[in-house]
């Protein structure tokens, strides 16, 4: 029988769960957190931005440096990047099958962004929800339309 794995997450905090049919439910294989992705701008950089010497100004000092991307952009970026990770580990364990994942849809857009082909071709089904915060009773019943067609 061919497992299925739903990733449930948040720029933050994800489970893996498994399923394998319909009467055994949703078994927790494991959970991530990623705290610095809900820390402040402020406390993952420093005050300034930094200085690059390429350029100056006409004054001859250098000039400011702007990033691309806030701090807390780059920390759940790196959360998504981790799990994509762990979901390949899983995938040459052959630890599932099928995946399902449940995340808000820019955190989605991110971990599309980092899994590899062979586990993108496992994405059975997509849903675009943030349910980290929900026990695993009401979780199997709030994804019940959409997972058992995965599974006998």
């Amino acid at each position: 029988m061919e497992n299925t794995w739903v990733l449930v997450a948040n720029g933050s905090e994800a489970r893996v769960f498994n399923l394998t049919k319909r009467s055994d439910g949703l078994k927790l294989v494991s959970e991530h957190l990623h705290p610095a992705s809900r820390m402040k701008g402020d406390q993952l950089a420093s005050d300034r931005p930094g200085t690059y010497m390429g350029d100056s100004n006409s004054m001859g000092s250098a000039s400011g440096y702007e990033e691309a991307t806030s701090p807390k952009d780059y920390e759940i970026d790196r959360f998504a990047h981790e799990l994509a990770g762990i979901l390949n580990s899983g995938r040459t364990a052959n630890s599932y099958g099928k995946l399902a994942v449940v995340a808000p849809s820019a955190f989605r857009g991110l971990l599309n962004k980092h899994m590899n082909d062979q586990v993108k071709k496992l994405v059975a089904h997509q849903i675009d929800k943030d349910y980290t915060k929900v026990n695993e009773r009401e979780l199997l019943g709030q994804l019940e339309p959409h997972l058992f067609p995965l599974v006998s």
